[in-house]
């Protein structure tokens, strides 16, 4: 292994790592920033952070220092944090790093050097921020932390009006597999009637799949930007809805799909019938005109550019400004006109970044405190650096969580490395309002991800809800509804299995209202992941004397707790003045200050 010497100080100086101005130092709220950096697991014993302001420091040195706090670690790294405020919103800092053997080296912005009093002292070895502009900080809407949301289908939620159904639509029955092309009637009426279901289940977000003009089920092919599709309802039944769950308390998330558009949008077709001579021609990426049936054989060697290879679905050229201007106006009306909360941004990762740019400014100045969420399947920092979007998809999450507790192919160790490194993928404010979810409309289902183990999904969830961000799940998963792979997973809602007595339907109103008892404790405190025996993982929160600890039992073998201050339990016996969590089970335990 290579180590690199600052005289006789050894550490692995490859593994240390801090940026200003990213995720690593930002200002975080009422003037506080967070400095963070990254060294390798087990090589560092204690950090401090020297800083200050520069024109103080050019005069009288670094004003304050403060030692860092160790918040996680994964398989390669440690992550240090320390919080501070400054006077003159100017920051200078340096890092003094001691290692096990008690030797001392300063990291700053020309790298390592020896821990002098006169490198200590060197202007030009301190980390700079100029200035701490507020405009420049990662702003998030207050509201989203504290919201539990719920997606649903549109087609496939509940059908309120049979009179617009689709011609040949199939019979309301949630053991029918649905293919690709079939249509079972949902619309927007059916989401008003069960309002008071979502409500009662304490549903504070709805997020809608598209529901504008389109020919599919799906919807994902817009024709018409600025309809509601006919087989949905109308605007005026969408007024209701938005009106109707705002009154309730929830939010309204509509699905924006600014990448590509339908094949029989007016603009495409005009491109179709036109060729070159299409005022249209530039809204898209076409290769070679003319654009004829012939050459839409091969999906590789389609003559324009779609999503992924789909010939129906011409992607857009954003870039274009009459293109941005028509998508912009999309955008700033349904805000303007019908209220809205929130968009969704699909395929939001093949957009230009100056679209996006343009897209915040524009919804933000109408509505400052709209959610902006962008789907984004990897990691996503080009995208949440406060100019774009407020958070993304996490599916990274997502897929941790499930290949732990449903799949069951990652080793409890390899799962705490996974989470402990995604939290600190962000600023925090912009983890506070991430949208984790663990299925949707594009994955199969989580119930047969678990092929079946309802305990398991528990398990899943609860871990879910007790993350940092703000909890999604897909509609009928309260119901133990069942699905593959797209198309599979958009089966219609079982509304027979809804009773009193259903035990996932009681589960989750449990686990939504535990949720939103400890949401300031997730939001503001600290985490601890940690294996605590073989298979058996201790998630905790600790905020201002409040605590909340969750144990998750994924070996083999029972585990024994305490019963105090059981705030949740599944897969549990009582024994005495104990619980046995059972293999496949959990308890959470909440601890209020009391005051």
């Amino acid at each position: 292994m290579d180590k690199s010497k600052l005289g006789d100080r050894t550490m692995e100086l490859t593994a240390i790592y801090h940026r200003p101005e990213s995720e690593y130092a930002y200002l975080y709220k009422d003037k506080t920033m967070h400095i963070r950096i990254r060294t390798k697991r087990g090589d560092i014993a204690s950090i401090n952070l020297h800083y200050g302001d520069p024109f103080i420091f050019i005069e009288d040195r670094y004003e304050e220092s403060k030692e860092m706090s160790k918040v996680t670690s994964d398989a390669l790294f440690d992550y240090w944090q320390a919080e501070v405020s400054v006077g003159y919103a100017r920051l200078q800092y340096i890092f003094e790093l001691k290692d096990n053997q008690n030797l001392i080296s300063l990291y700053g912005d020309k790298g390592c050097v020896e821990n002098t009093l006169e490198n200590l002292h060197y202007e030009g070895n301190g980390f700079k921020i100029p200035y701490i502009h507020e405009i420049d900080a990662c702003h998030v809407p207050d509201w989203v932390a504290d919201t539990v949301w719920y997606q649903i289908f549109p087609e496939r939620f509940a059908n309120g009006n049979p009179e617009i159904s689709p011609e040949g639509a199939l019979t309301w029955d949630s053991s029918i597999k649905p293919n690709t092309s079939d249509f079972f009637g949902g619309d927007l009426q059916g989401i008003i009637d069960h309002l008071d279901y979502l409500q009662d289940l304490g549903i504070t977000g709805l997020y809608f799949c598209p529901i504008f003009e389109s020919p599919s089920n799906h919807k994902y092919n817009t024709t018409d930007y600025f309809e509601i599709d006919r087989h949905f309802g109308d605007k005026e039944t969408f007024r209701q809805l938005v009106d109707q769950a705002h009154q309730r308390g929830m939010k309204i998330m509509l699905d924006a799909v600014f990448n590509h558009i339908g094949d029989q949008s007016p603009q495409w077709q005009d491109v179709l019938k036109h060729g070159e001579d299409s005022v249209y021609k530039d809204w898209f990426h076409v290769q070679e005109f003319p654009v004829t049936k012939d050459k839409l054989g091969n999906p590789r060697k389609l003559p324009y550019h779609t999503f992924a290879f789909a010939s129906y679905m011409p992607k857009l050229n954003t870039a274009n400004p009459q293109v941005r201007d028509y998508l912009l106006s999309v955008a700033t009306y349904w805000i303007e006109e019908f209220d809205i909360d929130a968009w969704r941004l699909d395929v939001a990762n093949e957009v230009d970044h100056q679209f996006w740019r343009d897209f915040r400014k524009a919804v933000l100045a109408i509505k400052p405190d709209l959610y902006i969420l962008g789907e984004v399947w990897h990691t996503s920092q080009p995208w949440l650096n406060g100019d774009e979007f407020h958070a993304v998809m996490n599916y990274p999450l997502s897929d941790s969580i499930k290949d732990y507790f449903l799949r069951g192919v990652k080793k409890t160790p390899q799962f705490i490395n996974e989470i402990n490194s995604q939290s600190m993928y962000y600023r925090q404010q912009i983890s506070e309002v991430m949208f984790n979810l663990l299925d949707s409309h594009d994955t199969e289902r989580i119930l047969a991800t678990a092929k079946g183990d309802t305990q398991l999904v528990k398990s899943a969830l609860a871990c879910l809800f007790l993350q940092r961000g703000t909890p999604c799940f897909y509609y009928g998963t309260e119901l133990e509804l069942d699905g593959g792979p797209d198309p599979d997973c958009r089966r219609v809602m079982p509304w027979e299995r809804v009773s009193d007595s259903n035990e996932m339907l009681i589960f989750m109103k449990k686990l939504i209202q535990l949720r939103k008892s400890v949401s300031d404790i997730i939001q503001h405190g600290t985490y601890r992941l940690k294996e605590i025996k073989p298979d058996v993982v201790s998630l905790a929160w600790d905020y201002d004397g409040q605590k909340i600890q969750a144990i998750f039992n994924q070996s083999s073998e029972n585990y024994l707790v305490d019963r105090d201050s059981v705030a949740l339990a599944s897969h549990c016996q009582e024994l005495e003045n104990q619980l046995v969590i059972s293999p496949k089970g959990f308890v959470v335990y909440l601890e209020k200050s009391r005051d």
